[in-house]
């Protein structure tokens, strides 16, 4: 049974994998894939796969209307189209609100009045070390540039009201985890329910 412990922040320390040996299998433009032997609490040898990742940022515009703006692209992993916020990779130089201006601006054609960081997260711990930061775009506003043809990409304005709705269990309207948590960041700040009042 799993020891019980009485917070997160005063918890003991545990007995972990330690580091072995490491070595390089796979390396290709976005990704490299490590391969590192590890000796596990009992003593014995195990391996860990890790996918190494510049990182990554989300972003969750609000309009200076109060609707939150999405993107629908094709994914070629799901072989679908989804839903999501504005999205991408952190450049090498960059720092993450940099790069949260830049992918604001290449996928949507809008500025923010204001941004701000709400979170860091690991997208799946148990194989990558990447790391997600989350903003919060406030009073973005179209300006003019210029589309990557080679990714087509479709906007929609949902009301800030409706996020909720989009929330509630058995929707399938978002299926990408890093728009369900920024949308759940949303609701969390209260921006969903004071719209909902002002719109009363």
């Amino acid at each position: 049974m799993p020891q019980v412990i009485e917070s997160f922040d005063d918890a003991p320390g545990m007995s972990h994998e330690e580091l072995v040996s490491s070595e390089r299998a796979f390396e290709g433009q976005l990704i490299k894939v490590r391969v590192d032997k590890v000796r596990l609490p009992s003593g014995h040898e195990g391996v860990r796969e890790l996918v190494e990742h510049p990182g990554s940022v989300v972003i969750v515009p609000v309009t200076s209307d109060g609707k939150v703006l999405f993107i629908r692209q094709y994914r070629y992993a799901t072989g679908d189209y989804l839903l999501e916020l504005p999205a991408g990779l952190i450049d090498e130089g960059e720092d993450p609100l940099t790069s949260a201006k830049r992918e604001l601006l290449e996928e949507t054609s809008h500025e923010a009045g204001s941004m701000r960081e709400i979170c860091t997260t690991y997208i799946s711990p148990g194989y990558t070390e990447e790391v997600t930061t989350i903003f919060l775009a406030e009073n973005c506003t179209p300006v003019e540039y210029e589309d990557d043809q080679d990714e087509p990409i479709q906007m929609l304005y949902i009301p800030l009201e409706e996020i909720p709705k989009i929330l509630t269990a058995g929707s399938e309207t978002v299926g990408d985890a890093q728009t369900m948590l920024g949308m759940l960041w949303l609701v969390r700040l209260g921006m969903t329910q004071d719209a909902a009042v002002q719109g009363a």
